[in-house]
């Protein structure tokens, strides 16, 4: 019997190396016993497995990917599982395509298990505020499933890279202060703070934005399981918000018959501030500062444009530069009054190129509107409008989460997912760039006529 000792549960270099000299040479799944650090050694094992291997083994790429995966889960048997399906591997490489295979599907329905929990760790873990001898630090608590901690820490890095934080799990604890990343001894819950003086605001936000016409409990349920609540000061309303949700679409429906839904200013205004200390992308690092909507909280009409220009980053108000000024020129000839309406942009940053002293206009790529799409969903969901119109195609991506061509969208309502449709059209910038005047004034008018069209579905 061989007895193989792993570092930690996420072993994966080590089980490998053990693998690999195994399976090179040739010994039986049933002969080999997998343990991980101190854990008791098996009674009748008698030769300890050393790492490494210089035999040839050649294995597809499907089952390495597979096997980082599965190492990651919490199974005792995912390191026998897996030896077991590489032996079979190296005497026919086409097991693993073989997808009614009861071994396989196994291990493919433990990696999908890891993969939801890495996804929940990401969308579920919440940072909580203290004070320490060297300023501010966040701190987290989350309890996973399977071992997935170390595999997260590049995720948590890279999004809030100029934080100092840190993870705390029962297993391992992550420390990071700006530039280097740290491990520690697993944790209690206790050792993490339990609020802090922003969950006020989170949750009077929360609350204000919650939608009980659009309740769905067991989705919400499998999504957001209730194991996961403890840990999210948003979560603490659910109940109630669910208890009454009945109570309050009733209430929805009878305001919304005798006037327009009115949404929280104070929301919005939380929104804003939350806004303006953005770091979800780099662009915050040269910009002036946040450029984000302005107008009536229950505006029927929302413009969105692609990002602030110049002006609007010295400003802080969305369209105040050239495009902006012929922009409220087309809205006066459409019959829109532009106090209104809400404006907005996609991007909240300005990006651009140093030119000596100018800075020239650069296009949002796809990674900066996809950090950025958070903004525009909230706002959305403030707001409510019944019409959106996209100012071009960065603006319309954005909205509908992916590529759109301008001349075949153009003219076309489409419906979007809260409520209300989109429409699209060019954005002001464009009519500035065109050097001949007669197809100028013929693209103005178009656009003119795309506004005018928008109005009309009010």
């Amino acid at each position: 019997m061989r007895v193989v000792t792993l570092a930690a549960e996420d072993d994966f270099e080590g089980w490998r190396d053990a693998a690999r000299a195994l399976a090179a040479a040739q010994v039986p799944a049933d002969d080999v016993v997998w343990q991980v650090g101190d854990a008791p050694a098996d009674l009748f094992g008698d030769e300890a497995v050393l790492g490494g291997s210089d035999a040839a083994l050649r294995v597809p790429r499907r089952f390495v990917e597979l096997a980082r995966e599965v190492v990651l889960h919490s199974d005792p048997e995912r390191f026998a599982l897996l030896y077991t399906l590489l032996t079979r591997i190296a005497a026919d490489p086409h097991v693993v395509d073989d997808s009614a295979d009861p071994l396989l599907q196994r291990l493919e329905r433990m990696a999908k298990g890891v993969r939801r929990d890495i996804h929940k760790m990401r969308a579920f873990l919440r940072f909580r505020e203290v004070t320490d001898d060297a300023g501010a630090r966040f701190v987290a608590w989350f309890e996973p499933e399977h071992h997935i901690v170390r595999a997260n820490a590049r995720f948590f890095v890279d999004r809030f890279n100029s934080m100092r934080w840190s993870i705390l799990t029962p297993e391992i604890s992550l420390h990071w202060d700006g530039e280097t990343l740290s491990e520690g001894p697993g944790a209690s819950k206790t050792d993490a703070p339990q609020d802090d003086p922003t969950e006020a605001v989170w949750k009077s936000y929360y609350a204000s934005i919650f939608n009980p016409a659009r309740l769905k409990t067991g989705a919400m349920l499998k999504e957001m399981p209730r194991k996961y609540w403890k840990n999210m000061p948003e979560t603490a309303l659910v109940p109630e918000l669910i208890k009454g949700a009945r109570a309050r679409e009733t209430a929805m429906v009878k305001t919304a018959r005798a006037a327009p839904a009115r949404n929280s200013l104070a929301a919005w205004e939380a929104l804003r501030d939350e806004a303006a200390h953005c770091t979800r992308c780099h662009l915050y690092q040269h910009a002036t500062q946040t450029v984000f909507g302005e107008g009536p909280v229950d505006a029927p009409l929302m413009l969105v444009g692609e990002q602030p220009g110049d002006q609007e980053d010295l400003a802080g108000r969305p369209f105040v530069g050239p495009a902006g000024q012929l922009l409220d020129r087309a809205l006066a000839e459409a019959g829109i009054d532009r106090g209104t309406a809400y404006l907005t942009n996609a991007v909240k940053h300005f990006k651009f190129e140093p030119r000596g002293k100018r800075r020239i206009h650069s296009k949002p790529d796809a990674g900066e509107i996809t950090a950025c799409r958070w903004w525009i969903e909230q706002e959305l969901l403030l707001v409510r409008p019944q019409v959106v119109v996209a100012l071009g195609a960065t603006a319309a991506r954005s909205l509908l989460g992916r590529t759109v061509t301008i001349a075949r969208e153009r003219g076309h309502a489409i419906a979007l997912p809260e409520g209300g449709e989109a429409r699209i059209t060019v954005h002001p910038s464009f009519l500035l760039r065109i050097p001949e005047e007669d197809r100028k004034a013929k693209e103005y008018a178009r656009f003119v006529e795309d506004l005018r069209a928008a109005a009309a579905r009010l």
